[in-house]
């Protein structure tokens, strides 16, 4: 009998050991996050087993996970019919409100799920929930796209799967068929949703053979750039769930077919030191120390390096493109984008992406409404239904 208490109390240190992770008192639900977390890490760890065990990519085995528990089919309710179709060729999930007024013409909205380019779908349950409630509360037809995912594509294919179907759908015989307003249409999108629609914004804007343009673009915790992983934000938030900073880099080079073994070097900034001439007008738009606050800069520090790696910038000039790294957009084309409203929490490493954006965006004359969660973490938005629920969560989807 106290060899078995002797065990459980064993079991139960080393869980409660696994478990816990030290987060900032001001987070949503510390515990609650901390299980998450767990989970996660878990589930990628089994997927870098399987990886290194030649049984299959690393992502797949999470993807499966994903879809094991999270997909949904296309069920329909009172209020919004759903049904998977295809727009422009690409999968995607259509929430069309059967509210409102015969002949009224509704809002549209174009949707593009998160998950590091390589993970989720517009089928997972959190973001059909999303999908339709927004269609129900604001008699709204909604594009939730599915696009193709890393490991199996790599740029420019998910942006160009988003573009794709962004612009069929902008269509004004399209628009007419789902009986949506022109002058009301928005994209938005969370985290590598929020870099694809932030991207597709610039490009519609930019596309003089469009006579449909979106009206407002909302950007949720959104990924913008790839040059600077010591951003205050980064440098704050680098050990915080869900999203940690090296994840982040192994994110990016998944993403842009880059080596993997760039991470660390990326991490040190040395893809962008001063003596690559090729990232130095890239690097000026992206200055954090004259783009965010001193309230967000505190006491942080660039990391600059006077010498750096230029095969990473060679191996990965996707790094500069814009298409992938919405931040680096010229002043011009940032003059031509609607109207933004950008989601931003405290406890993210992306934080201080969406607030440089917001002021090259504010700077270039376009208006902006920044909506931060001081107690708000990366993903939290998509945790706001069962059975992850999280109050922060809740917020973000009601605002």
């Amino acid at each position: 009998m106290k060899r078995v208490f002797a065990i459980t109390c064993l079991l139960t240190v080393a869980v409660a050991y696994y478990i816990y992770i030290p987060l900032p008192s001001t987070i949503s639900e510390p515990w609650k996050l901390m299980l998450l977390d767990a989970t996660f890490r878990s589930a990628m760890r089994l997927g870098n087993l399987a990886h290194d065990l030649g049984l299959t990519h690393h992502i797949h085995v999470l993807n499966y996970a994903v879809n094991r528990f999270e997909m949904q089919g296309p069920e329909s309710s009172e209020g919004v019919r759903v049904q998977d179709t295809s727009l422009g060729g690409v999968q995607v999930r259509l929430f069309q409100s059967t509210h409102g007024r015969e002949g009224v013409l509704k809002r549209g909205v174009v949707y593009l799920h998160g998950g590091g380019w390589a993970l989720g779908s517009a089928r997972m349950r959190s973001y059909d929930f999303l999908c339709r409630k927004m269609a129900e509360e604001l008699n709204a037809v909604i594009v939730s796209i599915d696009y193709r995912l890393a490991p199996d594509a790599h740029f420019p294919e998910q942006y160009n799967d988003a573009l794709r179907a962004s612009t069929h759908f902008l269509l004004p015989e399209v628009l007419a068929q789902f009986f949506v307003d022109p002058e009301r249409v928005a994209i938005s999108g969370d985290s590598a949703g929020g870099n694809l629609a932030a991207a597709v914004a610039q490009q519609v804007a930019m596309d003089s053979t469009l006579p449909v343009k979106f009206k407002l673009q909302a950007l949720i915790y959104p990924v913008l750039q790839a040059l600077d992983f010591n951003t205050p934000s980064y440098q704050q938030n680098g050990n915080v769930p869900i999203l940690y900073r090296p994840l982040m880099a192994k994110f990016w080079l998944e993403y842009l077919d880059g080596d993997p073994s760039f991470v660390q070097a990326m991490l040190a900034n040395n893809h962008t030191a001063l003596d690559l001439s090729q990232a130095a007008p890239s690097r000026a738009k992206l200055n954090w120390t004259e783009l965010l606050p001193p309230s967000v800069q505190r006491e942080y520090k660039p990391v600059v390096q006077a010498q750096g790696s230029g095969r990473i910038i060679q191996e990965v000039p996707a790094l500069l493109d814009v298409r992938a790294a919405p931040l680096l957009a010229e002043r011009d084309v940032l003059s031509r984008v609607p109207p933004a409203y950008i989601l931003t929490c405290e406890h993210d490493v992306l934080r201080d992406d969406g607030l440089m954006y917001g002021r090259r965006l504010e700077e270039a004359g376009v208006a902006v409404t920044n909506d931060h969660y001081e107690d708000g973490f990366h993903g939290c938005m998509i945790f706001a239904f069962w059975p992850t629920y999280f109050s922060v969560g809740r917020r973000t989807v009601k605002n």
